[in-house]
């Protein structure tokens, strides 16, 4: 039978967002978990399918989903910025109950797996989403699974000092086309300095993290990773960097391996 896809959508305020569910072969073990990833800023959640596809190949049921206002996984529009940084995060909260939902119908057997006290719950994703998972632990909903790994791929703390790689005149252009694909209420000029002051501000605790990034990310300054590892820990948060040589920014796809690497260090595979 192999792994099955399905379309689904996030419904979340005015949002209808695109995701796909990866169920494994219920001929195969099932794996005690669950994982829900998204993806980074004007992307969209094809550069998740690796991670999708591995995950469940192994057992592992997975959903990606793409983030309101991107025009590169569905033509749907954020009204503002205070919507989409207040309620963003719940997404996830939506994706969970629409796991739980299409895991009961289609493993019947294995329905004792997603209770919240034994489920093993994986949130990530790719840069903003990475950043959109950590927030997303907070929400009550994820405070009564005890069992939580949450991967940030592509993230870390941004410059201390200057301008952010995104401003510099050699992405200019980039970011002027990068811009265009998303809605005007998520323009880089308002949504990076957000970015930095949420990592800025961010509280966590007891929880377990994983930080993915690549040697040749030219995006999180080198030291990134390790100023957010040192900011998680003082909090009382369990914090692992992993930093493959080769893992550029642009090729979040490549970061599948990783992540299934991860997972298995963690009994999760």
């Amino acid at each position: 039978m192999g792994v099955s896809l399905k379309k689904k959508i996030l419904n979340c305020r005015s949002w209808k967002t695109n995701a796909l569910l990866f169920l494994p072969d219920p001929a195969n073990p099932i794996k005690e978990g669950l994982a829900i990833f998204c993806h980074g800023y004007t992307a969209h959640k094809g550069d998740l399918l690796t991670w999708a596809s591995r995950l469940s190949e192994e057992g592992l049921p997975t959903l990606i989903f793409d983030i309101p206002g991107h025009y590169m996984g569905s033509y749907n529009e954020v009204e503002s910025f205070e919507e989409f940084s207040n309620y963003s995060p719940s997404l996830f909260e939506e994706a969970y109950k629409v796991l739980c939902e299409e895991f009961k119908g289609f493993y019947p057997l294995y329905e004792h797996y997603i209770d919240p006290g034994s489920l093993k719950l994986v949130l990530g994703g790719h840069s903003l989403g990475g950043l959109l998972a950590l927030l997303a632990s907070k929400l009550p909903l994820f405070q009564s699974i005890a069992h939580k790994t949450l991967i940030g791929v592509g993230l870390g703390m941004g410059p201390l000092k200057g301008e952010h790689v995104f401003q510099s005149s050699f992405f200019k252009s980039t970011i002027n086309l990068r811009g265009q694909l998303v809605s005007k209420a998520l323009a880089p000029e308002v949504v990076f300095p957000w970015i930095k002051a949420q990592k800025d501000l961010i509280e966590l605790e007891n929880q377990k993290i994983h930080l993915i990034v690549g040697e040749d990310d030219i995006v999180v300054p080198k030291d990134g990773p390790l100023r957010m590892k040192e900011k998680l820990e003082s909090q009382g948060n369990e914090v692992v960097i992993t930093m493959p040589k080769r893992l550029s920014h642009h090729q979040p796809e490549l970061a599948g391996t990783y992540v299934k690497k991860v997972l298995k260090e963690e009994g999760l595979l």
